[in-house]
């Protein structure tokens, strides 16, 4: 087991593209970390710079305190796993599984131990004598992790194992990589585009854009207090709702300015503006779709789009010239919740608590309540109680 350092570590191509740029991270022992981002963001390339697949331009990289910067791949004790699972067709899974260890010349008594305990650990004891072809994609690639555990790595790395996967079995082998984790318990780094595996998988998430590091922290800080407009509209869904939007400050009070209608920020988030010396000013303000509440009295909307999502309603409308989602709890009447959807064109009112207000530079991007960048964990915004879709809808039919 080991822990990792990432130190300015940056990538130039030949043809002058930087995939990554100063890079910098420390890895505990035993962490799972997850990189996360857009295609092209680079954070394959980071992965693939740890591994030893590809030379660093500058910087260090440290496994289990020792630099590895010149270090071959095969003596940096790191086992990865492919996104296209890279086994040998004309190979059982037995013999897929063994591969590693027979170019290490271990006994055979040895290799049949460890291959048989990561086979019961993976639950592919049955299919040992099988090869490739006669797999689902979701046992090829427990036999690609298995192939990497037998080998009882200081670090395993995943380069979007599950992206080639159904959305039913990314959801099956993503709960069977945290049953793994807790069983082998190593360092592991998983680099994903999926949101999802993220939140769930991650002890932290490392969230890339364009070669550079926009935000570190666990799940929760990152999803709560987002460091910029990027992170804030990457992570969540639907994505974070944003409008423009003007930042009032009164002694050391704050509240956010919105068409006319105006929400006072709750204590906490003023405490953290006063603190950062944040004068009034002109912002870009972001509110989570779960976070809007369907109000009597508030923003006007006029409705796109109703989806039903089973437990809830994402309702589309068009408000402050902006495309906006709201998401709104289904009644527990399942016979009731199939006939809930407002009529196109139909016009609601929406608000907010001012606790799930996020206060954005609407030059820098840069959430004005944590300007260095450094966020806290804190719980999550409450919601105010909210109304119904069956209010909200009779009332539309009243007003008709």
């Amino acid at each position: 087991m080991a822990d990792l350092s990432l130190r300015n570590v940056k990538k130039v191509y030949d043809n002058s593209v930087v995939a990554v740029q100063e890079f910098n991270l420390e890895i505990a022992d035993k962490e799972f970390i997850v990189l996360v981002g857009p295609s092209g963001c680079g954070k394959s390339t980071t992965l693939r710079m740890v591994a030893g697949l590809e030379e660093i331009s500058s910087g260090e990289i440290y496994i289990g305190g020792r630099l590895v910067n010149r270090v071959p791949p095969k003596e940096r004790d790191i086992a990865m796993v492919f996104q296209n699972y890279a086994l040998y067709p004309h190979m059982t899974v037995y013999d897929n599984i063994a591969y590693g260890l027979k170019l290490r010349k271990f006994p055979k008594k040895v290799i049949d131990q460890k291959v048989r305990e990561a086979a019961e650990i993976l639950d592919i004891t049955e299919l040992l004598k099988r090869k490739p072809k006669a797999l689902s994609g979701g046992q090829r690639q427990r036999v690609a992790i298995g192939r990497a555990i037998v080998r009882s790595p200081q670090v395993f790395l995943m380069d979007e194992p599950l992206s080639n996967l159904d959305a039913k079995l990314r959801n099956q082998m993503r709960s069977e990589i945290i049953k793994l984790r807790q069983r082998i318990n190593t360092t592991f780094i998983y680099v994903t585009h999926d949101q999802t595996e993220a939140m769930t998988l991650g002890d932290r998430i490392v969230i890339m854009k364009e070669g550079y590091v926009q935000q570190v922290g666990t799940p929760q800080e990152v999803f709560n207090h987002p460091s910029n407009i990027f992170v804030a509209g990457f992570i969540g869904t639907p994505q974070m709702n944003f409008f423009d939007a003007k930042l009032i400050r009164t002694g050391e009070s704050y509240a956010v300015e919105l068409a006319g209608e105006r929400v006072n920020l709750s204590r906490e988030k003023c405490s953290r503006l006063l603190a950062a010396g944040v004068d009034s000013r002109e912002i870009t303000l972001g509110v989570r779709p779960e976070h809007m509440l369907l109000a009597p009295t508030g923003l006007e909307a006029k409705v796109d789009v109703c989806e039903m999502m089973g437990s809830a309603v994402h309702i589309h409308v068009a408000a402050c010239g902006r495309d906006v989602v709201i998401v709104v709890p289904l009644s527990e009447d399942e016979s009731e919740a199939r006939q809930q959807t407002l009529p196109m064109g139909s016009t609601v009112r929406f608000s907010f608590h001012g606790s799930a207000a996020h206060v954005f530079d609407r030059e820098t991007g840069m959430n004005l309540e944590f300007p260095t960048g450094e966020q806290t964990a804190a719980p999550a915004p409450q919601a105010e109680k909210e109304r119904t879709l069956e209010e909200v809808i009779a009332e539309t039919v009243d007003q008709q």
